[in-house]
């Protein structure tokens, strides 16, 4: 696949994995929705039922910034499988014209933001690596 290949489909792509490490060591995978722009990847807290505004997910990039995103698509034809790797690095945005941009990004990706844009933490994913695969 090449870089195009991979943009593209991780572009259009819905939902997305988040690997991030825990204190332990132990890693930590999620699924996640976001919006990019390049090599440069969002993702807002929403207001779907959480604990806390504050996930583990930004409480394990402010320690360890290193990241891993995985966006696949499946189905039981074998010969349309694909994957796409992101390895990154993220940081949590303080308010600012940036935070807006990244949410304004999601509203546009995701109508479920029109009614009520996400207005938790943003993260930024800058992707140093993309790596891909593809059955077809």
């Amino acid at each position: 696949m090449t870089l195009g290949e991979m943009r593209e489909r991780v572009m259009t792509a819905r939902v997305a994995r988040l690997a991030t490490v825990g204190a332990s060591g132990a890693p930590h995978l999620v699924p996640f929705c976001f919006a990019g722009e390049g090599d440069v990847f969002y993702f807002a807290v929403d207001a779907k039922p959480k604990r806390t505004e504050r996930l583990q997910r930004l409480r394990n990039t402010a320690r360890e910034p290193r990241v891993c995103v995985i966006v696949d698509h499946y189905e039981e034809d074998w010969s349309r499988l694909w994957w796409v790797r992101l390895d990154g690095r993220a940081r949590e945005l303080t308010a600012g014209w940036e935070a807006e941009r990244a949410t304004a990004l999601l509203v546009a990706k995701y109508t479920q933001y029109r009614e009520q844009p996400p207005a938790g933490p943003v993260l930024r994913i800058d992707v140093e690596r993309w790596t891909g695969w593809s059955a077809g």
